[in-house]
């Protein structure tokens, strides 16, 4: 039988299942513990092994002087060499939280020194009990530098005739342990990823 539809009404009821369609989005729970990956991209799972990785590296140190104490660490930005928007202080920050919990350093909060400062300069304005102010030059001194870089390379498949394409993607962090005292690199490790994806030219 012919449709007495005209174009554009059907036009507008496509567009309206279509609509409907995608309003019925669901979501589920997933474990951030797992490997979870969408694409060929950096994502939570990438973290979560960069972490787990090189802070059992860190840990795995025999020792790291001074002997008599917990070595102190300072935490410097990772340099971000990426083309993605990448939040390097998630990974710093759940290295510094699993060595914290290990006992086995202690670490200087860089990022609260301004604040740290200002504290104690409103303190010493007057309007704290004497007995009760925090006196300068106690703060510790760090022991060692942690820093490092993420970098990363892309590998696309070259134009031809194809049904799928593909894309490579390959990480590279590099963690290094400063002293402070001797300008030597006292420990260093890296971690590498590498992902493929494929994906249909034509799709949703």
């Amino acid at each position: 039988m012919k449709s007495t539809l005209r174009p554009w009404t059907t036009l507008i009821l496509l567009s309206i299942a279509v609509t409907l369609l995608a309003g019925c989005a669901t979501t589920r729970t997933i474990d951030p513990q797992s490997e979870t990956h969408y694409d060929a991209y950096y994502d939570f799972s990438d973290k979560q092994k960069i972490v787990d990785t090189l802070t059992q590296s860190l840990l795995n140190v025999q020792q790291l002087p001074p002997a008599s104490s917990k070595p102190i660490l300072i935490i410097y930005p990772i340099a971000n060499e990426t083309s993605e928007h990448i939040s390097t202080s998630g990974i710093t920050d759940d290295i510094r939280l699993n060595l914290i919990k290990s006992g086995k350093f202690r670490f200087i909060n860089e990022a609260q020194r301004r604040n740290v400062q200002r504290e104690i300069a409103y303190q010493a304005q007057g309007y704290v009990n004497p007995a009760q102010r925090i006196q300068v030059g106690k703060q510790l001194g760090a022991d060692y530098i942690l820093s490092g870089a993420l970098r990363s390379i892309e590998k696309k498949q070259p134009r031809q005739i194809r049904l799928t394409k593909k894309k490579l993607v390959y990480y590279s962090l590099n963690l290094e342990l400063t002293d402070l005292t001797t300008g030597e690199i006292a420990w260093a490790d890296k971690v590498e990823l590498a992902r493929e994806s494929t994906q249909p030219i034509i799709g949703w």
